[in-house]
């Protein structure tokens, strides 16, 4: 269904957004940027957190680390990294494949500034072989995310 959902979601909103299927996996960020031909920055990771009791997705670039200080003073709380089975059960989509689009829940999403550094990025879509090419403020519009600042310094 992940990927349906994804596509679906893209079919209703966005329609000149292609889904780019490949045949080898792409459900981290090196085997992404190499897949891809791009740098590992470039790939936009979907990160699933709990802050207290609300499910939250953080999209950062590829490469960047999370400030635990900076998510802290921005989300209210401390977060934790959903378990497997969590992020399948909120998102609807497979660790590897998660992304902002066509989830199975409505969940707040933040993107982080450090997207801005490139005019592309490539987020999943839904499955672990599956992303899209899409402009970061573009991907923040159609999420409806909110832009922080929650990374380590590149």
């Amino acid at each position: 269904m992940s990927l349906e959902s994804v596509r679906q979601f893209f079919a209703d909103r966005a329609p000149e957004i292609e889904i780019i299927e490949l045949a080898e996996s792409t459900a981290t960020v090196v085997l992404a940027a190499r897949a891809h031909h791009v740098e590992p920055g470039q790939i936009a990771k979907t990160l699933s957190l709990k802050v207290k009791e609300q499910v939250v997705l953080v999209v950062t670039r590829g490469d960047a680390r999370l400030d635990n200080r900076k998510l802290k003073e921005t989300l209210g709380a401390k977060a934790r990294m959903l378990t497997t089975d969590e992020v399948v059960n909120w998102t609807g989509h497979p660790v590897g494949g998660v992304c902002p689009f066509g989830l199975e829940n409505p969940l707040q999403v933040f993107c982080d500034i450090s997207l801005k550094s490139f005019d592309e990025v490539l987020p999943a879509a839904g499955a672990i072989h599956s992303a899209v090419r899409i402009s970061p403020q573009y991907m923040a519009e159609l999420t409806n995310a909110q832009w922080v600042d929650v990374c380590l310094p590149a």
